[in-house]
């Protein structure tokens, strides 16, 4: 396994959940490339992230209390201001430079939060990835979150090819090994920090989780995805379910669903991710029912992939190296993990890592 200087890349914005987790006057514990932070929002509305560890004796900031934009921690009552830097020790007026403790950019947009694990100067919120549909009231749908046993570039690799709906969701997502031998993947379109690629399935059958709820039913379709894939772990895509012999450039809409789906990993470490989804459409806005079935279908087909990918990960870790082969599908998440160790490498040349030297450790 790599370490996780091999692994994570610092400097990008990573999504830290929805907005809506974090609870007025509470803090929240999370991991994130191995690092324990802790986020709140403020008084004043502003949330903030930093280091889950007092820098006194390691306690969890997270099991301290919100004062204002502050944090107190409640082992020995330091007092952090939104900036990680310590402002108030009880019984002690001295308080040292070196009294702080890391503390990260994060912000919200479109009622997700992202976190920047770097060098703060550098974290620009333009760069975010934000997903319109996300707050279009054209679209509705659940917020939801999943946590991987299974490093998260194992989760990009099964996203980047949809050749495997065929098999792992024949009842849930795919609809029939069909989908595998008679659907069409063009040629990807490779960015700097990605990649989209368009899989049409054309007079095909609907998967049982469009059937059960569009009006149409089961008559057969004309069958369309769009994926896009950012660096660090941002999914996107664009579904549209047309009755056959549609023309996407005619503009005529009748009968066709339009779907608009959002997935966003975060590696929490080496060998565990986050993951948040949301499946959002843009008929029937009103009928909670159909909302529901969605989330439900959907829920069904990722816990269909987490099966299979936490036993890849317990077969890697706990087997002799193993030397995988290429398939043609293959080609996006190659580009994506070519892409990636570019950027890690980039990284380390121009801003590389500090050694932290430990002196008197608790244990």
């Amino acid at each position: 396994m790599k370490t996780p200087e091999e692994l994570f890349v610092y400097n990008c914005w990573y999504n830290a959940g929805w907005a809506s987790e974090i609870e007025d006057g509470k803090p929240l514990a999370r991991t994130f490339l191995e690092k324990p932070v802790v986020m709140y929002r403020g008084e004043s509305g502003n949330y903030v992230a930093m280091d889950n560890r007092c820098c006194h004796r390691a306690a969890p900031l997270s099991l301290g209390r919100i004062e204002g934009d502050c944090i107190r921690c409640m082992y020995h009552g330091m007092k952090y201001d939104s900036e990680g830097k310590c402002i108030e020790i009880p019984g002690q007026d001295l308080i040292g430079e070196n009294f702080v403790v890391p503390s990260y950019p994060l912000v919200e947009k479109s009622g997700m939060l992202w976190i920047w694990m770097g060098d703060s100067e550098l974290a620009n919120p333009d760069d975010i990835h934000d997903y319109a549909p996300l707050s279009d009231p054209a679209y509705v749908g659940l917020e939801q979150q999943i946590h991987y046993d299974a490093n998260w570039m194992m989760i990009i690799d099964n996203l980047a090819d949809f050749s495997h709906l065929a098999f792992v969701h024949p009842n849930t997502l795919g609809g029939s090994e069909e989908y595998a031998y008679q659907s069409t993947h063009q040629d990807i379109e490779k960015y700097y920090n990605g990649f989209q690629w368009t899989r049409w399935h054309k007079n095909s059958a609907p998967p049982p989780y469009h059937s059960v709820v569009s009006p149409e039913g089961e008559a057969k379709v004309d069958r369309r995805n769009v994926v896009t894939i950012y660096t660090p772990g941002v999914f996107f895509m664009e579904t549209t379910f047309a009755p056959v012999g549609w023309d996407p450039d005619s503009g005529d809409t009748d009968k066709v669903r339009e779907y608009r789906n959002c997935q966003f990993m975060t590696p929490e470490t080496r060998s565990t991710t986050h993951f948040w989804w949301c499946y959002m459409r843009n008929y029937d806005l009103d009928n909670e029912a159909t909302t529901i079935s969605l989330r439900d279908s959907l829920l069904a087909g990722f816990m269909e992939d987490k099966v299979l990918i936490e036993q890849q990960q317990v077969l890697l870790e706990n087997s002799e190296p193993f030397q995988p082969r290429m398939l043609t599908a293959d080609r996006p998440f190659m580009h994506f993990r070519k892409v990636w160790d570019r950027m890690i490498k980039e990284e380390r040349e121009k801003y590389p890592r500090k050694e932290i030297k430990i002196r008197n450790a608790i244990i």
